[in-house]
């Protein structure tokens, strides 16, 4: 076993999320993942999802431990690494029918996250389906203390911060909320259509 990157918090929400994505992705054929972090979730969701191809991304500098988990676990339609930092590559046009990403929204600049919603809704086919999951605020309203008081220490670090839904939903014209999904630890999956 090789010395790999390892997220708690991606343990604890993998379960959950793969229960929203086994009915988000039922149909989709290729998925691409923005920013794969650790490589967790993508072997996770990959080997729970067969019937697709998963293509992770990140920046350079992730892709040693990405594709560490990848080696560990050998799952066959998971996919090595593509450079992508939103901002500096643009997403593939015409290549995944899925997409999905995990806390990177509030971690982004609120630039990079308006950036990646209008790729994300051009570059998507028609009856593509974009799943997003991590911490939002509602019509201006932290669903928790705990919400409000995180986005104050990503904003102290530097971060872009919690983005409303109403800001995401401005930014991908050409994309339809149709869930919101009530996930632990205060986090929502939000599942998009085109």
């Amino acid at each position: 076993m090789t010395d790999k990157p390892f997220s708690q918090a991606c343990e604890n929400n993998k379960r959950p999320i793969l229960d929203v994505l086994e009915h988000a992705f039922a149909t989709r054929k290729h998925v691409l993942e923005i920013g794969s972090g650790t490589g967790q979730h993508a072997v996770f969701m990959s080997a729970n999802l067969p019937h697709l191809i998963w293509q992770t991304s990140d920046q350079t500098e992730y892709h040693g431990g990405i594709q560490a988990w990848l080696d560990d676990e050998n799952v066959l339609n998971c996919k090595s690494p593509m450079t992508l930092k939103i901002g500096e590559q643009a997403l593939p046009d015409n290549l995944f029918d899925g997409i999905y990403t995990a806390n990177t929204a509030h971690i982004m600049q609120r630039e990079e996250v308006e950036l990646m919603m209008q790729q994300v809704s051009d570059v998507l086919p028609p009856c593509g389906v974009f799943c997003q999951y991590g911490p939002f605020t509602e019509d201006g309203e932290f669903s928790s203390q705990s919400n409000a008081e995180f986005h104050a220490s990503l904003l102290e670090r530097g971060c872009g911060g919690y983005r409303d839904i109403s800001e995401l939903t401005k930014w991908a014209p050409k994309l339809t909320l149709q869930n919101v999904y009530r996930m632990p630890a205060n986090n929502l999956m939000l599942v998009w259509t085109k």
